[in-house]
């Protein structure tokens, strides 16, 4: 496969214990002590305070770090498509919505079976920022962060100026948590851009092979969590040098990224 190249404009990041990109860049790079204050939940102030404390948290952290990697970059969020990239979707949700229609389906929720779908966060996101560019949702297990960036990478390569990228997962819960173990709250987001210009530049190809051990600060820091495959890359940048990663892709298949600081 020929290779696939962007600049990443901007950044953003968000798990438990370190609620921002400086923060985990800071852990990631100086060994800097995560914040005993940091905050349990994200609030992204793109939701009215009452939509805020009802959005599930897997809406709340790709919106949270949706607008931090536009912040950084510049970038207005309405003017650019978006990819956002989840394992699973909503865990709690789902547990709650296959109990329900088990049970006593009459008493289904209508919010949280609003909430139920895998694109609600590419859903608040559009309308919040009254962005009206193609979205996509994407689900492909352990390989769904570097499907969204091969996705984001074509789209680059096939005549947009900038993509929105967002991967996150949450806690399972129930029968899931038994099937699909994933541990506490991560989102990471990326605003890339094709051309000259600002950035970090990236360069990945779609090859054959099995992912690097993920055993990098940030990936020791949340190994397990459904989207926990894409740190070994937010690794990388954080240590500010250039370096490879190759990221699980498919089964025997890896999506190899080179990420270069100069």
């Amino acid at each position: 496969m020929t290779a696939l190249h962007a600049r990443i404009e901007g950044i953003g990041f968000w798990t438990g214990g370190l609620p921002s990109w400086a923060q985990a860049r800071a852990f990631a790079r100086d060994g800097a002590p995560a914040p005993q204050d940091a905050p349990r939940r994200p609030a992204p102030d793109l939701l009215a305070p009452n939509e805020r404390r009802r959005a599930p948290e897997t809406v709340a952290v790709a919106l949270e770090v949706a607008q931090a990697a536009c912040r950084e970059a510049g970038r207005d969020p309405a003017a650019l498509p978006s990819i956002f990239a989840s394992g699973h979707g909503d865990f709690a949700i789902t547990d709650y919505m296959s109990a329900t229609l088990a049970d006593d389906p009459r008493s289904l929720s209508p919010t949280r079976f609003h909430n139920s779908v895998h694109n609600a966060a590419a859903g608040y996101w559009t309308i919040g920022t009254g962005c009206t560019r193609a979205t996509t949702a994407i689900s492909a297990g352990r390989a769904s962060f570097a499907e969204g960036l091969l996705e984001a990478l074509a789209q680059l390569a096939t005549g947009s100026e900038a993509v929105l990228l967002v991967g996150y997962d949450a806690q399972a819960v129930g029968a899931m948590a038994e099937i699909t173990p994933s541990r506490g709250l991560l989102g990471g987001a990326l605003v890339l851009a094709h051309g000259e210009g600002r950035g970090i530049g990236l360069h990945a190809r779609l090859g054959d092979g099995e992912a690097d051990p993920a055993d990098g600060p940030l990936a020791r820091w949340l190994p397990d969590n459904a989207m926990s495959p894409m740190l070994p890359l937010f690794d990388a940048l954080a240590a500010g040098r250039a370096g490879a990663v190759a990221l699980p892709a498919a089964p025997g298949r890896v999506l190899r990224v080179e990420v270069g600081h100069g």
